[in-house]
C-alpha cells in the first residue's frame, strides 16, 4: 500500500513509542514521590500521533507541539536523556534545564518546541511553513494540536492564511476527547473536527490515532502533497486521553468503561499484534527489554546531573554598588 512503512520502519516507530510510555510512566511514579517540579501531562496511549506523524518527516522539517508533547519529542529523534534531563531542569538538558517539560526544543532535530499556550503551536508552525516557501527549502511544517486548540481563534486564522498561500504546513488534530476536564461534544458542535478543513480549501482525512500505521499513511500522503507545493493539508486523530489532564488533575470525570474500551486498543497493542508476524516474539522482546532499560539509564543518569549555574549581570543589578 502506498505510504506503508517498510516492517523496519513500523519497528522504529513501536521502539520509540515504547520509550515513551516508559518515560510517562517513569514521570508518573516520580511525581506521586514529589521528585517533579509542577504538573506532568502525560501522553499514554496517544503515542501513536506524535511517533508516526513526525516519522513522516525530513530532517530539515520542523514540528511544533503542545504541553503533551513527548510523544513528539522523542518521534522527531531526540534521544530520551536530554529529554528526562530537561523536565527536571539538570544542566544536561536539551535547552540546559531552563525550559522545563512543556517547553522542551531542539533546534538540530527540527523540534521547534512545546509551548504552555493552548494552540500557540499552529501560528508557529505556519509561519514556520511561510519561512520555508519563501525561502524555497522544499521542507515542510507540522503543528501537533489537540480538540480543544481546535476552538481557538488562533487556529482558524493559521488555518486560513496556510490554505490562501498554499503554505507547506500539515495540521495534526490529536482529538483526545477532552480539552483539559472538558467533553470534545461539549466543546463544538460538531463531531468530526477536521471538516472544518474544507472552508480553507485544504483536504483532510481521520484516522483511528491509536494506529501507528493509518497515522503514518495519512500524514505521510499530506506531507507529500505539501512538499510538492500544493499547500497544506489536516489528519484527524481519533485517540483518547487515558490519564488525567496533568498529574495533578483529580479526575472523577471520565467514564471507567471509556478507559478500559481504549485501553484494550492501546496503541502498543495495535503495533505489536501487526509485528508479531513479521519478526516473531524473540524480536519484539529483546526491543521491549532495550527500550526498558534505555529509560531506566536516562532517568538514572538525568537525576544526578548538575543543576544549571546561573550568574548574575551586575551591570543589570538595580541592587549592586554601581547602582
Amino acid at each position: 500500500m502506498k505510504n506503508t512503512p517498510s516492517v523496519e520502519q513500523h519497528l522504529e516507530i513501536y521502539r520509540r513509542m515504547l520509550l515513551v510510555r516508559h518515560l510517562e510512566e517513569g514521570l508518573g511514579a516520580l511525581h506521586k514521590e514529589g521528585c517533579t517540579r509542577g504538573p506532568i501531562h502525560r501522553c499514554d496511549g496517544q503515542e501513536a500521533v506524535g511517533v508516526a506523524a513526525t516519522a513522516v518527516l525530513e530532517a530539515g522539517d520542523k514540528v511544533a507541539t503542545t504541553h503533551r508533547g513527548h510523544a513528539v519529542y522523542i518521534g522527531k529523534g531526540m534521544a530520551v536523556h536530554p529529554v528526562v534531563a530537561e523536565i527536571f531542569g539538570r544542566a544536561t538538558g536539551a535547552c540546559g534545564g531552563r525550559a522545563g517539560h512543556m517547553l522542551v526544543a531542539d533546534a538540530e532535530k527540527g523540534v521547534i518546541g512545546g509551548n504552555a499556550i493552548v494552540g500557540a503551536g499552529i501560528p508557529a508552525a505556519t509561519g514556520m511553513a511561510l519561512s520555508m516557501q519563501i525561502l524555497g527549502t522544499g521542507n515542510v511544517a507540522m503543528c501537533v494540536f489537540g480538540d480543544g486548540a481546535a476552538q481557538t481563534g488562533i487556529c482558524h486564522e493559521a488555518m486560513n492564511m496556510a490554505g490562501l498561500w498554499k503554505l507547506p504546513v500539515v495540521f495534526v488534530l490529536e482529538h483526545n476527547q477532552f480539552g483539559l476536564t472538558v467533553p470534545s461534544e461539549v466543546q463544538s458542535p460538531v463531531e468530526d473536527l477536521s471538516i472544518r478543513a474544507a472552508g480553507y480549501a485544504m483536504p483532510a482525512e481521520i484516522v483511528d490515532g491509536n494506529d501507528a500505521m493509518a497515522v503514518y499513511r495519512a500524514v505521510s500522503a499530506m506531507v507529500e502533497r505539501a512538499r510538492r507545493g500544493e499547500g497544506p493539508g489536516m489528519v484527524e486523530c481519533k485517540t483518547y486521553r487515558v490519564e488525567g489532564f496533568s498529574t495533578s488533575d483529580m479526575g472523577g470525570y471520565q467514564k471507567p468503561e471509556d478507559i478500559a474500551a481504549w485501553k484494550a486498543r492501546d496503541p502498543l497493542l495495535v503495533s505489536r499484534n501487526a509485528l508479531l508476524g513479521d519478526v516473531g516474539e524473540t524480536k519484539l522482546a529483546d526491543i521491549e527489554a532495550a527500550a526498558k532499560a534505555e529509560v531506566a539509564e536516562a532517568f538514572e543518569t538525568a537525576l544526578s546531573d548538575p543543576l544549571p549555574e546561573f550568574s548574575l549581570d551586575e551591570a543589570c543589578n538595580p541592587y549592586s554598588e554601581a547602582h
